[in-house]
């Protein structure tokens, strides 16, 4: 991967980007989303936030090298700490971290102020992916896209949410499976949650042989275990 050939995964990220956007896109490592989306000419500003020093350095470099700085501007700061209000961002992508975390940097941005003006949010959790869906519906946004896509033997999920002054309520259903992939049920989608019962049933038989059985533990997975055979009768 590159900043001329992107992972499939991250592809996938970039092709839910408005065209012309003002990007942020944090946890950025190498800046290989927005310096791509710059050089073909998608995106008009972007800002690459990076927390970890040597990421940021080559970040840094390689923005540099191909005479992109007065477009992208590449920071050292946790989250969306890396966004200033004269950015004026209109997205954000943040991918390849877990739900948990993706939820936590949204949650601080809203905090200070730097979700105000974001049109669209571009999420790519690695796992987590219920929570993450917990916290949009939350915090007044609507999920208007997902993708699930397959790369080297891993399965991604993407999710793409607008805010919305409507109230946005999913069912148990939705935030466990994705509200739009549960419409699609792509034959990733299937694969992915078959080898989720597959998991999720050896958890069980784990719990099963426990000295104190943790009740409420084995009712949730009973639950997602009810829900997952549903999607395959």
């Amino acid at each position: 991967m590159n900043e001329h050939f992107l992972s499939k995964r991250l592809e996938c990220v970039g092709s839910y980007v408005p065209n012309q956007a003002r990007l942020a896109d944090i946890g950025s490592d190498h800046a290989y989303l927005p310096v791509h989306l710059m050089l073909n000419k998608t995106i008009s500003y972007a800002v690459a936030g990076e927390v970890v020093d040597g990421p940021y350095q080559s970040a840094k470099k390689q923005v540099e090298r191909l005479g992109l700085a007065d477009w992208i501007k590449v920071r050292l700061a946790n989250g969306l700490a890396a966004v200033l209000p004269e950015d004026a961002i209109q997205v954000v992508t943040i991918a390849g971290m877990g739900g948990a975390l993706i939820a936590s940097i949204l949650e601080n941005g809203r905090l200070q102020g730097q979700l105000q003006g974001v049109q669209r949010l571009i999420l790519q959790p690695n796992v987590g992916e219920q929570g993450l869906r917990i916290w949009l519906m939350q915090h007044g946004y609507r999920i208007v896209a997902e993708d699930i896509l397959e790369e080297q033997r891993k399965i991604y999920e993407i999710i793409v949410a607008e805010p919305t002054l409507e109230p946005v309520n999913y069912s148990e259903k939705e935030r466990l499976f994705g509200p739009l992939l549960l419409q699609q049920k792509s034959p990733v989608f299937l694969k992915k949650w078959q080898h989720e019962k597959k998991q999720k049933e050896t958890v069980k038989a784990n719990l099963l042989q426990a000295q104190t059985i943790p009740q409420e533990k084995l009712a949730q997975i009973d639950r997602e275990l009810s829900l997952i055979k549903e999607l395959f009768a």
